[in-house]
C-alpha cells in the first residue's frame, strides 16, 4: 500500500505561482511512477502531469506546457508540481497518483493506470 498526502493549493491571482507537494508513504517510492490529475466542478478529472520512475521522464497535458513542472525527490518521497503563470481554468483540485511495476508511458496519461490515489488539494485562481 501506499498512502499519498497533497499540500500546497491555495487562492492565487491569475499569472501567480503554486507548488503543490504530494508526499508517500508505505512501499518504496521511487519504484512508482507518479502522476497530477485535476477536476474541475462539473468536468471529468484530467491528466495533467506524470513522472517515470525510473530515468525521470515527464510528461504534460498540452495546456500546460510550458508553465508546470513536475519533479521528484526520491529521498523525501515526494513529488512536486510546480505551477507558473497561473490561468482561472486552471482552477480544480489537484490530485495525486501512484503507479507501480513496469507500464508503457502512454498508459501515464489515463486515470485507470493508477493503483494509488491522493484526496487532492484545492487549486483557486482568480482573475
Amino acid at each position: 500500500q501506499v498512502q499519498l498526502v497533497e499540500s500546497g493549493g491555495g487562492l492565487v491571482q491569475a499569472g501567480g505561482s503554486l507548488r503543490l507537494s504530494c508526499a508517500a508513504s508505505g512501499r518504496t517510492f521511487n519504484s512508482y511512477a507518479m502522476g497530477w490529475f485535476r477536476q474541475a466542478p462539473g468536468k471529468e478529472r484530467g491528466f495533467v502531469s506524470a513522472i517515470t520512475w525510473s530515468f525521470g521522464l515527464t510528461y504534460y497535458t498540452e495546456s500546460v506546457k510550458g508553465r508546470f513542472t513536475i519533479s521528484r525527490d526520491n529521498a523525501k518521497n515526494t513529488v512536486y508540481l510546480q505551477m507558473n503563470s497561473l490561468k482561472p481554468e486552471d482552477t480544480a483540485v489537484y490530485y495525486c497518483a501512484a503507479r507501480g511495476g513496469r507500464i508503457i508511458s502512454a498508459a501515464l496519461t489515463t486515470l485507470t493506470t493508477y493503483q494509488y490515489w491522493g484526496q487532492g488539494t484545492q487549486v483557486t485562481v482568480s482573475s
